[in-house]
């Protein structure tokens, strides 16, 4: 992992050392178009310039339309982790404050080529920055055209999906993925499985009673979750990694108006997790979440998951 540094705002972005390969972008989920993005600024920069990301940090919609905010795909401590994982040098944060907000595209614009000259910019077909996004890859073109900084135009990235569809990859697929519980799909297009982080809380305690007791987490910050329903996953703790089914939703066997829950079971592991943070890595749907005659055909199905999700991952 990188030493990867982080700065913040546009004081922060005008310390970015001169000749930097430059791309600004949300990069929430760290896709493989993300990849690309990097991969292509690290050709360019060739271990002699470093490579710097802008990002908006929180997502601008938390300011100018908080009831359209789109669910994060990655916390910030993991997405972080990830960048600075993919060898990023620099990272520079800038807060939806309304002086960012009002910033017209060409002022943007000035800042990088008059304070951060950056040597390359990549970006997306689709990017747009500036003020109500007012500044397109096209006027980006043409901005550059008149400076010596190069731009890089990278085609979308396209996954396979699991039924062969051939899709480009995007935030907004994956989110969509997920909220249909295509958690296998999602990978495809993440490059990875989709982690939830969470702390393992007291839950109701229910899962000891019939042998299969599991870690309640309660999530570090707002992620996307997928449908309720059960799920085959992994989960690292001090090095090794268990085979876990996860299970999302009210526990409809055993009670009506039972609060959400996000419930994991280690497969093999013994010990105590109280106060921990674990990151669960989604893997396959296994089944929806329906209520049984009894806890007897509980134990049974429950059972049934667990060889599955054994089966499949280990």
């Amino acid at each position: 992992m990188s030493s990867m540094k982080i700065l913040n705002g546009l004081d922060g972005l005008k310390q970015l050392p001169p000749r930097s390969v430059l791309s600004i972008g949300n990069f929430d989920g760290v896709h493989l178009g993300h990849r690309r993005i990097i991969s292509t600024a690290q050709s360019y920069a060739a271990n002699t310039s470093p490579v710097a990301l802008v990002t908006f940090e929180p997502h601008p919609l938390t300011v100018l339309h908080p009831n359209n905010v789109p669910p994060r795909l990655t916390p910030l401590s993991i997405k972080n982790e990830l960048l600075a994982n993919a060898g990023i040098d620099y990272l520079v944060e800038l807060p939806p404050t309304q002086e960012i907000l009002n910033t017209t595209a060409e002022d943007f614009f000035a800042i990088l080529r008059d304070h951060v000259r950056p040597s390359h910019m990549i970006e997306g077909e689709n990017f747009n920055f500036g003020k109500a996004r007012q500044g397109t890859i096209h006027k980006l073109r043409e901005w550059t055209a008149s400076t010596d900084i190069q731009l890089h135009v990278i085609d979308p990235v396209s996954a396979t999906l699991c039924d062969y569809t051939i899709a480009p990859v995007s935030s907004s697929l994956i989110r969509w993925l997920l909220s249909n519980g295509r958690v296998r799909d999602a990978s495809r297009c993440l490059g990875r499985p989709y982690t939830l982080e969470g702390v393992v809380i007291p839950g109701f305690q229910r899962g000891r009673t019939i042998g299969t007791p599991t870690a309640n987490l309660k999530l570090t910050s707002p992620q996307l979750l997928p449908p309720d329903a059960v799920y085959a996953a992994q989960c690292t703790v001090a090095g090794t990694t268990y085979p876990t089914a996860v299970s999302l939703g009210n526990l409809p066997t055993l009670g009506a108006n039972l609060p959400h829950q996000l419930e994991a079971h280690l497969i093999g592991f013994t010990g105590d997790l109280y106060g921990q943070t674990l990151r669960v890595d989604l893997l396959d749907y296994l089944r929806e979440q329906y209520k049984l005659p009894s806890l007897n055909h509980l134990k049974l199905q429950i059972a049934r998951d667990l060889r599955t999700t054994a089966a499949l991952y280990t």
